[in-house]
């Protein structure tokens, strides 16, 4: 097993689901991957590097306030990008 920040599998579980909510966004992929990116910069990483570390982070996944804070960081980014965009 190699190292891995599982909060970034988190965070794109969510990332499409929590965009299309939003009708004000662009959705081009340089837009979600900043997105992205400060939404990581705002949470918690959460690096394993065992199976057994995959497995506590799996079971952690489920606590309602982990999808909580998931979700609310990316929302305030798309906020942030949205009024910013960084389009080439």
């Amino acid at each position: 097993m190699e190292l891995h920040n599982y909060m970034e599998d988190a965070v794109d579980k969510l990332l499409d689901k929590i965009i299309d909510r939003h009708e004000n966004v662009c959705k081009c992929d340089k837009c979600k991957l900043d997105i992205k990116a400060i939404a990581l910069n705002n949470l918690k990483p959460c690096y394993t590097v065992t199976e057994k570390g995959k497995l506590y982070t799996k079971v952690k996944e489920m606590e309602p306030q982990y999808e909580v804070d998931i979700i609310r960081e990316i929302t305030k980014a798309i906020k942030i990008v949205s009024t910013e965009p960084r389009h080439e």
